[in-house]
């Protein structure tokens, strides 16, 4: 059995996307990519392999997600602004200096 792609960034981690600058914050990620054919012909433009990480990022300032090879994010430490989106108080709490931390999800 083939081992599984470590992956790089981590859930609740901002980052960037290196083509579009915008910021975000992980909430799920894939150890290769999961999505369906049509969505990489028609959106991973850049044709990112598919057997390594795939991010599911809440974008900063924005209603929407995306779904983001890891070799097109950098780690985001360039400012401590909290990241605006509507999901993040659903699924995360802050943390002490931008950290973000899964809510414990009842039963």
């Amino acid at each position: 059995m083939a081992e599984l792609p470590k992956a790089r960034f981590s859930i609740g981690q901002v980052v960037r996307h290196k083509m579009f600058g915008y910021r975000g914050l992980i909430f799920d990620v894939d150890p290769f990519f999961s999505n369906a054919p049509e969505w990489y012909e028609t959106m991973a433009q850049t044709r990112p392999p598919k057997d390594i990480p795939w991010y599911h990022v809440m974008v900063d300032g924005a209603d929407h997600v995306t779904y983001v090879a890891e070799r097109n994010l950098i780690e985001s430490d360039d400012t401590d602004d909290p990241i605006d989106h509507p999901l993040v108080p659903e699924i995360f709490q802050a943390g002490n200096r931008g950290a973000y931390h899964l809510r414990a999800r009842a039963n």
